[in-house]
């Protein structure tokens, strides 16, 4: 049985267990159907089996060794990848401006970080793919355990994965891919190739860009390491069920038909946008990223533009360009909007 149906159920028990809402009483009102599918590991529920089952599903949906489930956003998987190949006093190699759990997943390691740069481009203003060479430098000289990799970076840059884990079976090195914002990948061809069946250890978020609730994300594993005794150490032992399900649930959604439909949909209606914004200049390699800029702009000035003329919030911006987000539940009327608000940009 599945998670999701798992929660379904409808318990007959009287329970005196954790937790104490009993999925009857609500504190908070406006979440009364989470707070009735908050359930915990009792005898008349035994979600454990679910879970285990669920996970083996999609480790065969992603073609893993493992995929595990988590309820604390991708900074866990982070930290469970270097726990698990990584011991005290060890050299990680790691990107000097990456996200912060990168440091401190080596710090909590024992291990010792040791920073690479990457070019930021002059034109667009956000960091660019990662120099291959610069890294294959890094391994010579330094006797490194884990490489961790941000790909794609925020903006939709994407490095070459295949040729970095080829550096890095040459040196003896882990791969770990922080491909948070990624989490379509697996399900397009028209989006890059996923690391996941590439790297060591492949982190995804699935609230980022796949339509799933926050903190939900994915470790991936393809090598012999088993991560499950690191996720314990950082795990919480009374795990969020209904945030269990709706990954189990958001996984199965974008494996199937419509799911995979509703990526390619998305895809189209992105490229429309670029087409009709003749006014305007586009980058990266991940649709889904749509990094804009103008002529008359610099990046910020596009954003406020975007924020307070039109009711447009963007994700990310620089001085060069601006970064607007768009993910599974990216609507064609928003992308219409947007299309329609970067078309005036000529007329003030």
């Amino acid at each position: 049985m599945s998670i999701v149906k798992i929660l379904r159920k409808t318990c007959r028990k009287t329970l005196f267990t954790t937790p104490s809402h009993g999925q009857k009483f609500f504190i908070f009102n406006k979440l009364r159907n989470f707070y009735k599918y908050d359930i915990s590991e009792t005898d008349c529920y035994n979600p454990q089996r679910a879970l285990q089952k669920a996970e083996e599903s999609a480790k065969n949906i992603y073609g893993t060794q493992s995929t595990s489930f988590l309820t604390n956003g991708s900074t866990s998987g982070i930290i469970a990848a270097v726990l698990t190949c990584v011991k005290k006093d060890e050299k990680v190699l790691i990107w000097r401006n990456a996200h912060p759990c990168h440091e401190n997943a080596v710090k909590l390691a024992g291990a010792i970080p040791v920073f690479y740069d990457i070019p930021i481009s002059k034109d667009w203003g956000v960091p660019m793919a990662c120099d291959i060479s610069d890294i294959e430098n890094y391994l010579k000289k330094e006797n490194i355990r884990a490489l961790i990799v941000t790909s794609p970076s925020y903006e939709g840059i994407v490095s070459d994965i295949k040729e970095l884990k080829n550096i890095c079976n040459r040196y003896g090195t882990y791969l770990i891919v922080d491909e948070a914002h990624g989490a379509l990948y697996p399900f397009s061809y028209n989006l890059p190739q996923s690391a996941v069946k590439i790297a060591d250890f492949t982190i995804h978020s699935l609230h980022k860009t796949a339509g799933g609730l926050n903190p939900t994300a994915l470790l991936h594993s393809t090598c012999e390491l088993e991560v499950s005794k690191a996720l314990q150490i950082i795990n919480t032992t009374s795990p969020s069920y209904p945030l269990l399900a709706s990954i189990e649930a958001n996984i199965n959604f974008l494996n199937s038909t419509r799911g995979r439909k509703k990526i390619e949909t998305l895809i189209e209606n992105i490229k429309t946008l670029k087409q009709n914004c003749t006014n305007c200049d586009f980058y990266g390699d991940d649709i889904t990223k749509i990094l804009v800029k103008h002529k008359d702009y610099t990046g910020y000035e596009l954003s406020e533009y975007l924020y307070e003329k039109e009711n447009i919030e963007d994700e990310k911006t620089n001085e060069k360009s601006t970064m607007l987000l768009c993910g599974i539940g990216t609507r064609e009327k928003d992308l219409k909007r947007l299309e329609n608000a970067l078309k005036k940009c000529n007329k003030l």
